[in-house]
């Protein structure tokens, strides 16, 4: 099973904007790649690491993974698989939030978040 960390400043972000409720359910949500790894649309890639979304309405959350072990192990074998959700944003912003990822990534690596 694979291990889902989401920083701080998003989960503040999701409580700010979701009620407790829906906070909750999105938790849940994002903690379901937990069992399904695979899960997400693949937006981008900086070296070994991919840049993955899921949608909620229409909201998009980020995470980022190792792309090696997603694409070619099974998800039996994905046990040592951290997942970390690392931004939000809705379909207009989508485009400008990719590339600040991607910038941090290259800058900072994955321990930039």
């Amino acid at each position: 099973m694979a291990q889902v960390v989401i920083t701080e400043e998003l989960f503040a972000d999701i409580k700010k904007q979701f009620s407790l409720a829906e906070a909750n359910t999105i938790v849940d949500l994002l903690e379901t790649l937990e069992e399904n790894p695979k899960k997400g649309k693949e937006v981008g890639c900086i070296g070994k690491v991919v840049i993955k979304e899921i949608k909620y309405k229409k909201y998009r959350f980020y995470f980022v993974t190792d792309g090696f072990k997603v694409k070619f192990l099974k998800v039996e074998e994905l046990q040592d698989l951290i997942i970390k959700f690392v931004r939000m944003s809705q379909k207009k912003d989508q485009k400008q939030t990719i590339e600040e990822i991607k910038h941090v990534l290259r800058m900072l690596g994955e321990e930039g978040f």
